[in-house]
């Protein structure tokens, strides 16, 4: 494998943008794409390793075993691809591609040989299989936390659409019964009510920024292991 300069590897350096600028940085939108994307190539790669892998397995007794787990591989080196190319861009980690798989002679059996014993393709497939319940995590907590930020820090903008359409005085938190029948709810009408419901909004949008972050390091870190040659 060539080497690799540090500048090759990266565009920009990982830590994060300050608490406060957080919500406002490029980073951080990058970073949330990231995570919004993962859910659809890590569901397609999961899915795709663990169908391969157990066709593979169940007709090891036969002779089609092998070439089915050696196309399970050289997928997964392509899956491994198209991941790190997705970390490059968004993530700003550049990671060198493994070297190629090298048969040892002419023919069908060197090849799929040769691509059983590639470690790289085996290092592809446990990364498919292990971060698909982390990219799952990842996006259900991004989303819930930028979806809540965003809808409280904007409330000023469209409250006044309860009142008017709605008949409701504000945007209605709670509603119940009690154990007697009696009907409760707990609407955010008054001016202070909207000021602590938008304040709470755009502390959430600070920790969405700096939880994503956190989140995608994870993936950073994964993918440095896995898919880095």
């Amino acid at each position: 494998m060539t080497s690799t300069t540090a500048s090759e590897l990266g565009d920009y350096d990982h830590d994060p943008p300050s608490f406060w600028r957080g919500p406002w940085a490029r980073e951080s939108y990058r970073e949330l794409a990231y995570v919004a994307g993962s859910l659809f190539t890590a569901t397609l790669g999961f899915g795709w390793v663990v169908a391969l892998f157990a066709l593979g397995a169940g007709t090891l007794v036969t002779v089609v075993g092998l070439p089915v787990l050696a196309l399970l591989l050289a997928c997964a080196r392509g899956l491994g691809a198209v991941e790190r190319g997705r970390t490059a861009r968004l993530l700003g980690e550049r990671l060198p591609r493994p070297a190629p798989v090298t048969p040892k002679g002419p023919g069908f059996w060197p090849r799929i040989t040769a691509a059983l014993r590639d470690a790289a393709g085996w290092k592809a497939v446990v990364y498919q299989v292990v971060m698909f319940p982390w990219h799952v995590l990842s996006f259900c907590l991004s989303v819930v936390f930028w979806s809540v930020g965003l809808s409280l820090a904007l409330l000023p903008v469209y409250n006044w659409v309860f009142p008017h359409y709605v008949g409701w005085p504000g945007l209605r938190l709670v509603e119940y019964q009690d154990g007697s029948g009696a009907s409760h709810s707990y609407y955010l009408a008054s001016f202070w009510q909207v000021a602590g419901a938008t304040l709470l909004g755009l502390l959430c949008l600070f920790f969405s920024a700096r939880l994503t972050h956190w989140l995608t390091n994870v993936s950073r870190a994964a993918a440095r292991g896995l898919l880095a040659g």
